[in-house]
């Protein structure tokens, strides 16, 4: 008799990714929910939709991904995320709209659905506190979790406050972020003279963190574990030409996540996933269909056979 997968609870912000040429479901904590999803995880997903097709055409995909729902709430009056996603010089921009669903994230709610969980790990994110109301439920979630606490910081000005941040990042057990995000943290809190380890060491001793993960792009990425070691991944030598960078980040995040779940060496979690970001930078957007996409990952990590 087979036990059930981790469970994993996430919280954030659901929304459509409006390129150019076509609309992508997305949103960092949903994207992250999809890829550990399919690594034969059970994410579970604490967010808010609207009553509207694009709510609608979110929730198709959950269940066509056999991905958890139970952790959606419903307005009735705001809409469904949107992010315009500008795509230049080989990156992208965003272009996030306010007065969306995922803002009115009830804390009630949250910690309602989170009493009838235990689960092993749980990740929050920083733009879905840009609002009072979510910025409770984030409270709520991180107050309710019972479990180490992975945030993932995403500043997106102008949605960027210095004291939500703290708050986060003293709540948080595990950070990650890329190495800007990294020096625009480090000037936000006064220490920016630093170089980026100093930043990382200032960070993990004035928050008591356990790890402080930071992705360098093209320089790949490192760890700074709280006994001072570091751990450093280069991208690796075969890595495919790059068509954009959307996702690359969340793809990380929930490759580190299926490290901490499954019990692999730190060393092997950062090497796999620098990989898989690094594959996802190979096709637009942030969610390739799952075959044969997923598969020789599956394969190669001896998880083949495991999504849901």
């Amino acid at each position: 008799m087979s036990s059930a997968p981790p469970l994993v609870a996430l919280f954030g912000e659901v929304l459509a990714d409006v390129f150019p040429d076509r609309s992508v479901l997305g949103g960092a904590p949903f994207n992250v929910a999809r890829h550990l999803g399919l690594f034969g995880m059970h994410p579970l997903l604490i967010s808010r939709i609207g009553e509207d097709a694009l709510g609608a055409s979110l929730l198709e995909e959950m269940a066509r991904l056999k991905l958890d729902a139970s952790g959606f709430q419903h307005d009735p009056d705001f809409p469904t995320g949107q992010v315009r996603v500008l795509l230049e010089n080989g990156g992208h921009r965003f272009d996030i709209l306010p007065d969306q669903a995922y803002d009115r994230l009830c804390a009630e709610t949250t910690r309602q659905i989170l009493a009838q969980h235990k689960p092993r790990i749980a990740y929050f994110g920083t733009l879905a506190q840009r609002s009072p109301a979510s910025r409770q439920a984030a409270q709520a979630f991180v107050q309710s979790a019972a479990c180490p606490l992975f945030l993932d910081i995403n500043l997106r000005p102008p949605w960027v406050d210095r004291d939500n941040l703290a708050a986060s990042l003293a709540a948080a057990d595990i950070v990650k972020l890329n190495d800007e995000e990294l020096a625009a943290v480090a000037a936000l809190f006064g220490f920016s003279e630093d170089a980026g380890l100093e930043q990382a060491a200032r960070l993990m001793r004035e928050f008591a963190l356990r790890q402080v993960l930071v992705t360098c792009g093209a320089e790949g990425s490192w760890l700074l574990q709280e006994d001072g070691a570091v751990l450093r991944a280069p991208v690796p030598s075969q890595a495919p030409q790059i068509v954009d960078t959307v996702g690359a980040g969340d793809a990380y995040a929930a490759v580190c996540l299926l490290g901490t779940l499954l019990g692999w060496e730190t060393s092997i979690s950062l090497q796999r996933a620098g990989e898989y970001a690094a594959a996802i930078c190979a096709v637009r957007g942030a969610a390739p269909p799952p075959d044969p996409f997923f598969e020789p990952f599956r394969t190669a990590w001896g998880l083949s056979g495991t999504p849901k």
